[in-house]
């Protein structure tokens, strides 16, 4: 217990450094590990069992919110197929280049052990990639979903590998697990009975640990992915946004073990980490090669550079191959610290990398000539808004009443913006003008501004951080109209109001003005009656 509470006093400190120095917390993770390895502290009992929970939450949560036709899409399978081959290429030839100048690690190594430890290095990590997304509320943008999808195939691709490697493949049972799309019918029936709050809560725990991992483990096939597909058969449920939501505090907190135990499994010999850091150099490379990728299969720049951005990193599937393929005598042991560090290093450089860089990506990809709209992509062609007196960006529950409200009262003209397609397609049926657009897109802004005719955007998405972004881009498109936005903590409301907000509402004070006035206006009208 004495140990568990050292990395846990390490771990607070070293993210509140980086948190003041303007770093993702998870750099401050990340070293927290690196440090206490350094000095020669033993991985505590049960850290990495709250690693192992923290990714299996992830994936179920990542399930909850995954549409499986997506993954078929070209952009999606092709991409992640031709990347992986491309990695792997450069990797191999990366690595021998380094044997041919001398470098002690790779000498006399066969080219064996140089393919395999490129393809350990040509995943994309998933709990980074998605991590950043959710900080930016862009896990439902079409750039956060290609990303997802094509994370997932990765995903598979290394499942099969380790299936096969480890020589122990999956028992006659793991059929058994098409049973599970029956199974989860039954499932969500279930979960109409659970109601909400902390029984909804354990009811996805259960689901994502039991017909999910323990399952997938006990017929020999990885318990994440059980997570993962578990997720995904119950994601049809209406609930299940909600569920995602209730498990999220608990996932960020699993998740930090998990970064920490990453630092912890790096060896910081001398030759592991030349190798590391020079192998992050490829990670350029590796981002650049999916914005190329996406950019063939007909994306705009924004939404290819913002991809690659998000999956140009090591990921900790690199770990799991190393391991197993030290554990089958197909690499020596030496190499598990060069790519421990050459992962955790690479996580340090794309935090860091996604946390200064979103914004110049942006604006670079706003300068950069675009195609014409017939030669794009179907779902990444520019929106018309120019019909629109109003724009409401988030149409969720506050989103469709702010719609209603100024369609109805004020009988303005109004255009809603939702990223979550499924979304806004259900919000079309039910008779709802809504066009599927990232509000933190510069080009959408300048679409809007052009327009002329809108005089009205209403920020009322859930996220704190995605209203400020769309804040800040609207300010740079020229947008002279007024701006609404809501948020949900004081500090929120003033950040806002100094962005330039003009109206701010907050979610919860709000809520209890419009409260006391029904209750003024009830009293008011007089006594009720009694029967």
């Amino acid at each position: 217990m004495a140990d568990l509470l050292i990395v846990l006093a390490t771990t607070f400190v070293a993210g509140l450094l980086a948190r003041v120095i303007h770093l993702p917390p998870l750099v401050g993770f990340l070293a927290a590990g690196f440090g206490l390895h350094a000095i020669g502290f033993q991985e505590p009992t049960g850290l990495e069992t709250l690693a192992d929970l923290g990714v299996t939450l992830l994936l179920f949560g990542i399930g909850l919110r995954l549409d499986v036709r997506f993954l078929l899409r070209r952009e999606v399978w092709l991409t992640a197929g031709v990347h992986m081959l491309f990695s792997v290429a450069l990797g191999i030839g990366f690595l021998a280049l380094l044997g041919a100048v001398g470098l002690r690690l790779l000498a006399g190594e066969s080219f064996g052990t140089l393919a395999l430890v490129a393809f350990a290095l040509s995943f994309s990590s998933t709990v980074l990639a998605i991590k950043v997304l959710e900080e930016r509320s862009d896990s439902l943008a079409l750039y956060g979903r290609i990303a997802v999808g094509i994370l997932v195939v990765q995903d598979l691709a290394a499942v099969i590998f380790l299936a096969v490697a480890e020589g122990d493949p999956p028992s006659a049972w793991a059929f058994s697990i098409v049973l599970l799309v029956p199974a989860a019918w039954v499932f969500r029936r279930v979960w109409n009975f659970v109601g909400h709050g902390e029984l909804q809560a354990l009811f996805g725990l259960a689901m994502a640990l039991l017909p999910g991992y323990a399952l997938f483990e006990a017929v020999g096939l990885k318990g994440d992915l059980g997570a993962l597909v578990v997720g995904m058969l119950l994601a049809s449920h209406p609930a299940a946004g909600e569920v995602a939501k209730s498990l999220l505090s608990l996932k960020d907190l699993l998740l930090v073990a998990f970064f920490v135990s990453i630092g912890m499994a790096a060896a910081l010999t001398p030759d592991a980490a030349v190798l590391a850091l020079l192998l992050v150099v490829l990670l350029p490379l590796e981002a650049l090669a999916f914005t190329a990728l996406l950019r063939m299969m007909g994306l705009r720049y924004r939404t290819s550079l913002l991809a690659g951005l998000a999956l140009g990193n090591y990921s900790e599937f690199g770990l799991i191959v190393g391991a197993v393929g030290t554990s089958v005598g197909l690499l020596d042991e030496r190499w598990l610290a060069a790519i421990a560090m050459a992962v955790a290093l690479g996580l340090v450089v794309s935090a860091i990398a996604n946390r200064f860089g979103y914004e110049p990506l942006d604006e670079l990809a706003a300068r950069l000539p675009e195609r014409a709209p017939e030669r794009l992509h179907p779902d990444d062609r520019p929106i018309d808004v120019g019909r629109a007196e109003a724009v409401v960006l988030g149409m969720g529950r506050v989103g469709r009443a702010t719609y209603e409200q100024l369609t109805d009262a004020y009988g303005l003209t109004v255009v809603g913006v939702e990223h979550d397609s499924s979304r806004a397609t259900k919000l079309r049926a039910a008779g709802y003008d809504v066009e599927v657009a990232d509000a933190t897109d510069v080009d959408f802004w300048k679409r809007v501004n052009r327009a002329r005719e809108v005089s009205i955007a209403v920020l009322a998405m859930p996220f704190h951080g995605s209203n400020l972004a769309a804040l800040q881009e609207l300010r740079q498109s020229g947008f002279r109209g007024h701006v609404a936005a809501i948020a949900r903590y004081d500090d929120d409301v003033d950040e806002l109001r100094e962005r330039g907000a003009h109206v701010v509402f907050h979610l919860y004070g709000s809520a209890g003005i419009a409260l006391a006035d029904g209750a003024a206006e009830a009293a008011a009208s007089g006594p009720t009656t009694e029967e």
